[in-house]
């Protein structure tokens, strides 16, 4: 089922829903504590940008998609549940569409960010003129059932990827070892430049970059720190290191098993005492993460106050850190995720 076998057409968005609504003003200060979603204008966590309690003079709406007229213009998603929408998103909604053809058209509805941006929003004249190509059939209509079976077949492909990855991922940490929890092991401070070596990354401006498949690790607090897919080469490039954020997004830091080079506002640690693998720098991770509250952009992590941060480790009966546990410990949270995650899929199905 390939999308350049089929036959396409223009239609009218408000053609495709007949309810087309912006959510309403609800300022930060009126937010009341609560549980219901509500959906504004990020490209993140589904458009979520926070649960409210409020239910008077607040627009709910639920199983539509919503587009981004500011912010993050463009930014589209379908909301299977009851929501609360600011002013900074429009619902689009045709009560006859499933969960697959809502997806379908979300991907392309999303497009619309090439039109528009901060300097130019999608307000609702523009909206009810705006146009989206869409599957048609032999009668020239839109062909949902094309779209239902098309996002079908691609959810069936990314399952047996996912049980895939979490098969292999069972086999690498089913035989952790028990450990003792965070609370009855014993902790040692030790300073980063006693622990790590500390490698810098390299200056690569947006203009210099060239398009390729080579992990960029930039300043950032997602995406694991992937800010670009360059072909540049440089001597940043290093692989299994915890990039560590000290300018932009200070602190932040993802660990990076794949080569990749790190723009200068990324430092590369790696541990001097033992060889580094994944489980020993995500336990490292959220020890480092610990220290945020104390730099931000004014006061950044640069690699003097790193060298001289210290961290707290768990440590064995010699006072040495204790490798084996952490990793064990690491291991074990994934091993009990993976198998929690199974069992409530099988429960589901």
């Amino acid at each position: 089922m390939d999308l350049k076998d089929i036959k396409w057409s223009e239609f009218n968005l408000n053609e495709i829903f007949p309810s087309i609504q912006r959510g309403k003003r609800l300022k930060k200060d009126d937010h009341k504590a609560g549980i219901q979603p509500y959906i504004s204008s990020t490209a993140l966590n589904n458009g979520v940008d926070g649960f409210i309690g409020n239910t008077e003079n607040v627009r709910k709406f639920e199983k539509c998609l919503t587009i981004a007229n500011s912010g993050s213009v463009g930014a589209t998603f379908f909301q299977p549940f009851s929501f609360v929408a600011s002013d900074h998103v429009t619902k689009l909604e045709n009560k006859n569409f499933s969960k697959n053809v809502y997806l379908f058209i979300s991907s392309i509805a999303k497009r619309l960010n090439e039109k528009y941006g901060f300097n130019r929003e999608i307000n609702d004249k523009r909206i009810q003129r705006e146009k989206i190509l869409l599957p048609v059939n032999s009668k020239g209509k839109p062909d949902y059932a094309f779209m239902e079976k098309y996002i079908e077949d691609k959810m069936h492909e990314k399952n047996r990827q996912i049980e895939n990855y979490i098969t292999k991922k069972l086999e690498q940490v089913k035989d952790f070892k028990e450990v003792e929890t965070l609370n009855k092991k014993e902790w040692g401070e030790f300073f980063i430049e006693d622990v790590f070596n500390i490698k810098a990354g390299k200056r690569l401006t947006k203009a210099d970059m060239f398009k390729g498949e080579t992990p960029f690790i930039g300043a950032s607090d997602s995406n694991n720190g992937i800010t670009n897919f360059v072909s540049n080469v440089n001597s940043s490039l290093d692989s299994n290191v915890l990039g560590v954020n000290y300018n932009g997004s200070v602190v932040e830091n993802f660990y990076h098993p794949y080569k990749a080079i790190f723009s200068d506002d990324v430092k590369r640690l790696s541990l001097k005492e033992v060889e580094g693998n994944e489980f020993l720098y995500l336990f490292i991770k959220t020890s480092i993460l610990n220290q945020k509250s104390k730099f931000q952009y004014a006061y950044k992590f640069n690699e003097t106050r790193m060298l001289r941060q210290k961290l707290l480790f768990p440590i064995n009966k010699k006072g040495h850190i204790d490798y084996d546990y952490m990793e064990n410990y690491i291991k074990k949270i994934e091993f009990e995720k993976l198998t929690n995650y199974l069992e409530v899929k099988n429960t589901e199905e």
